[in-house]
C-alpha cells in the first residue's frame, strides 16, 4: 500500500528528529523522559499494558523513559533476572585475566567435587547443565538449579573476586561505570540475591542491549556479548533424570531446587538469560511466537522480569509483574501475549 504524501512526511520528520536515527543515547545522573508519541510509540497501548502487568516498570526507547509506573526508585528483589548478572560478571573476570575463559574448570578453585563432577566448567553453571547435586556428569543434561547458581555465585565473589558481591558488581571499572541513581546493586547476605530499583535495573538492561557498551565507552568488550548472548543449551538435550538433590558440598541454593521452576530451556537458554527460539519441549514454534526473533528477556520468579528488543531499540523492565507461568511456544502465555503488546505499541520502526 502506497503511503500518502502526509504519512511520508511525517516519517521523515521523525527520522530527522528521533534518537533512534542518530547515535545512542545513554541514561545521566538521571533517566531522561520523552513522551511514547515522540518516540514513535502508542501511549494507550503501554497504558493497558502496564495495567495488566502491576508492579513497577518502566519502558525504554532510544535511551529515554516513555512509559513508567510504580515507585522507580524502591529497590526489591530481582530472583532470578539477577542470573544474567552474574554471568555479566565472569565475562568481566575473562576479560580482566581473572580466568583463561568461560570453560574455566569449578575443580580448579579448590571445590572438593565429585569424580563426576570434575569436568564442570562457570560455562556449565552459566547454561544450567552443570550436573551439581543432580545425577548426571557436565553437559549431559538440563536443570534449572538454584544449588548450581549457588555454586556459580561462591565461585565467583569468593574464589575468582574475592571480595564483597557490593563492591565487586559495583565497582567503577565494570557495572558502577553505568551510574546506579539509587545506590546499585545490594546482595542479600546468605545466598547473594540481588535487590535494585527499577530505574537503575532498566540500566543494566541498556547495557546488555548495547552489548558492553556505555556512552560511546566499550565497558566490557563486545565479544562476549556476539558469542554468548545467544541459545547455549542444545535443542536435544535432554533433561535430568528423576533424583533427590545431593548438596554434597553443603553450599545450600539461591533460593530454589536443583530441578525446579520450569522443564523448558534447552535450545533456548544461555547464560542465564532466555532466547526467542525453538526448543526441545517446543520445536515447531518459538519461545514467544509474536515476538521479534531477537527478542531476549532475564526471567525471575513474581514477576521480576526484563524484555529486550534490540531490532526495535525497545526495553522493558517491570518488577513483581502479572506474568503467569513461563511456557516457550504457547501464543496464549501471558509472556507472549504482553511481548506482543509491547510490539504492537511500535508505531514507527
Amino acid at each position: 500500500m502506497a503511503f500518502s504524501f502526509s504519512a511520508r512526511l511525517l516519517c521523515i520528520l521523525f527520522c530527522l528528529i528521533t534518537p533512534l536515527a542518530n547515535a545512542a543515547v545513554f541514561p545521566g545522573i538521571e533517566w531522561a523522559q520523552r513522551s511514547p508519541a515522540a518516540l514513535g510509540l502508542d501511549g494507550e497501548v503501554l497504558a493497558e499494558l502496564a495495567q495488566r502487568l502491576g508492579g513497577r516498570g518502566c519502558v525504554i526507547r532510544g535511551g529515554y523513559v516513555v512509559y513508567a509506573w510504580g515507585d522507580q526508585a524502591e529497590r526489591s528483589d530481582w530472583m532470578s533476572s539477577a542470573k544474567p548478572v552474574l554471568s555479566t560478571l565472569l565475562f568481566f573476570a575473562v576479560d580482566e585475566g581473572k580466568l583463561e575463559g568461560v570453560d574455566h574448570r569449578i575443580a580448579d578453585l579448590g571445590w572438593p567435587l565429585l569424580e563426576k563432577d570434575r569436568g564442570m566448567t562457570f560455562a556449565h553453571l552459566a547454561n544450567m547443565t552443570s550436573g551439581y547435586a543432580r545425577p548426571e556428569p557436565p553437559g549431559s543434561a538440563w536443570a534449572y538449579n538454584d544449588f548450581a547458581i549457588q555454586l556459580y555465585q561462591r565461585s565467583l565473589f569468593d574464589r575468582i573476586f574475592n571480595g564483597l558481591p557490593e563492591d565487586v558488581a559495583n565497582a567503577e571499572n565494570r557495572l558502577g561505570a553505568i551510574g546506579f541513581q539509587d545506590g546499585g546493586l545490594a546482595f542479600r547476605e546468605s545466598n547473594r540475591r540481588i535487590s535494585a530499583s527499577v530505574r537503575d535495573f532498566a540500566r543494566i538492561a541498556w547495557f546488555w542491549r548495547h552489548k558492553g557498551n556505555w556512552n560511546g565507552r566499550q565497558i566490557l568488550a563486545q565479544n562476549y556479548f556476539d558469542e554468548y548472548m545467544r541459545p547455549c543449551t542444545p535443542q536435544d538435550l535432554p533433561h535430568t533424570l528423576e533424583a533427590n538433590t545431593d548438596d554434597y558440598l553443603g553450599i545450600g541454593s539461591y533460593g530454589g531446587g536443583s530441578d525446579h521452576f520450569t522443564k523448558f530451556g534447552a535450545g533456548i537458554y544461555g547464560f542465564n538469560w532466555w532466547f526467542n527460539d525453538t526448543g526441545r519441549l517446543h520445536p515447531d514454534s518459538k519461545t514467544w511466537p509474536d515476538a521479534p526473533g531477537d527478542t531476549f528477556m532475564s526471567i525471575g520468579a513474581g514477576g521480576n522480569n526484563t524484555v529486550i528488543i534490540p531490532s526495535l531499540d525497545l526495553v522493558l523492565v517491570n518488577a513483581k509483574g502479572d506474568w503467569g507461568r513461563i511456557e516457550p511456544g504457547n501464543a496464549q502465555n501471558k509472556f507472549n501475549r504482553h511481548i506482543k503488546a509491547l510490539v504492537e505499541a511500535v508505531r514507527i520502526f
